[in-house]
């Protein structure tokens, strides 16, 4: 099978997943008040520990998308997510897609759609080397660091620290993932090591910093953490792992376009409204971050998202 359908499908199923553990934590959340024990109810629940499973499953998944596809097609489709906790958030709540729902997803999937068109290529063989990886690494705390310094309020700074830190933390793990797969060196190479050290450190931090960020509400924070991981994937793809747009300057213009529609639709589907009843904790306090996919936002009814 063509490496770029493969890619494609493990990314639609890891968003399915991730949209379905996501709604399945907020339906959860919603049964539990925010209270001192809060939290240790939730590691008694069997419900909740069933999601963090669904959460694996889905970044192994993604992780095997990396494997399969470039950064520029496998990424953006994590928007998916959104789109696949439309249908299932509207079902449990027991109310019907609204028509702005549907208008967010049908623009989501055609901005998508035209990045497929141009993101399209072959099976990632190139890594970026140790001293690419730690270049970027101190680029990225450095801008993470500024956007986060002491003082800043938390908001759209930290959402967008946040997407920064889960992007790269995504191509650093395609670079793991390849040089752990490639038989013509050791398995656990300094290399490896050091960056699989560095993917684990990004993914802590963007938890750390998407919760922060939500602080003030879930709408606009989610919306920029949601575009800004795509967006710093793709320029490392772009720039050090030699991955190019089909159809040279039409097909720049095309990407462009899609992405710029693909971001409306997210945008649009983050201001969906809210079910009458909503949880008092968000289910992003409580999803494990995962490295390339965004801080889920399962029922969409969301003034918050």
């Amino acid at each position: 099978m063509n490496a770029t359908l493969v890619a494609v499908a493990l990314s639609l199923i890891s968003a399915a997943a991730y949209a379905s553990a996501a709604v399945a934590q907020e339906r959860l959340a919603a049964r539990i008040t925010d209270t001192g024990n809060g939290f240790l109810r939730l590691l008694g629940s069997g419900a909740w520990w069933s999601s963090v499973g669904l959460n694996a499953c889905a970044a192994l998944l993604h992780v095997a998308a990396l494997k399969y596809g470039p950064l520029t097609l496998v990424q953006p489709l994590g928007a998916l997510t959104l789109v696949a906790a439309v249908p299932m958030g509207a079902r449990l709540a027991g109310r019907r897609v609204t028509p702005l729902e549907w208008r967010g997803t049908g623009l989501t999937l055609i901005g998508l759609g035209a990045l497929l068109l141009t993101a399209s290529g072959p099976a990632p063989d190139d890594t970026l080397t140790l001293t690419e990886a730690l270049a970027v690494s101190g680029g990225t705390m450095a801008v993470i660091g500024f956007l986060s310094r002491p003082g800043t309020r938390p908001g759209l700074r930290h959402a967008t620290a946040s997407g920064f830190a889960s992007g790269v933390a995504s191509a650093l793990t395609q670079t793991v993932t390849v040089a752990a797969t490639d038989r013509s060196g050791p398995l656990l190479s300094p290399q490896v090591i050091v960056v699989a050290l560095l993917v684990a450190a990004f993914a802590v931090g963007g938890l750390f910093l998407s919760q922060t960020a939500y602080r003030g509400g879930l709408g606009a924070p989610l919306a920029v953490v949601t575009l800004a991981n795509p967006m710093a994937a793709a320029i490392i793809g772009l720039t050090l792992l030699g991955e190019r747009l089909q159809g040279g300057v039409a097909g720049l213009f095309l990407a462009a376009g899609g992405a710029a529609i693909a971001a409306y639709g997210v945008v649009v589907l983050t201001r969906s409204p809210r079910d009458e009843v909503r949880a008092p904790l968000s289910a992003p306090d409580y999803l494990p971050s995962v490295p390339g996919q965004p801080e889920p936002a399962p029922s969409l009814h969301l003034s918050r998202h």
